[in-house]
């Protein structure tokens, strides 16, 4: 399985996480390629810290109207009710996540060329993520049976 993580807030990181860990707990072959804001994901320090922003986000289950987003502390509100609804599922946290992936032997790989385009060192993302360029990327994705952007 091949997916590629472009965006980088706490809803859009869950999805490639569960995926790719639940393919590492089968015993499948998985890679995600985080690119552009996806970084945010494997970033030491910035993926703890992951929003979800309600603005522009029609799918959210808030009783308001969609124009109440841009309000300052929406985007805290929206990302303390989705920690809150994963708690209580007992969803891992993204870190967790990432920490089951690396045990599954997901390979995590890092866009260089975002990284280059963003400022981002090497050093700056978690143990085990192994950087790679687009062309990497789609010769590991053009021999996986499933491919997924997200």
């Amino acid at each position: 399985m091949a997916i590629v993580a472009s965006k980088g807030s706490m809803d859009m990181a869950y999805m490639p996480l569960i995926l790719a860990s639940t393919a590492g707990a089968m015993d499948m072959e998985c890679a995600i390629f985080f690119t552009f804001y996806g970084l945010q994901i494997i970033h030491k320090e910035h993926n703890k810290h992951l929003k979800v922003p309600p603005l522009a986000n029609p799918a959210m289950p808030m009783p308001v109207p969609n124009i109440i987003g841009v309000l300052p502390g929406m985007t805290a509100m929206a990302t303390m009710m989705m920690k809150s609804w994963m708690a209580k599922e007992k969803v891992p946290t993204i870190p967790a996540l990432l920490d089951m992936c690396v045990e599954g032997g997901v390979k995590l790989l890092g866009c260089q060329m975002s990284m280059d385009v963003m400022g981002i060192k090497k050093e700056q993302l978690i143990d085990g993520v192994e950087t790679a360029g687009a062309g990497t990327f789609l010769g590991y994705a053009a021999e996986a049976a499933i491919t997924l952007f997200i």
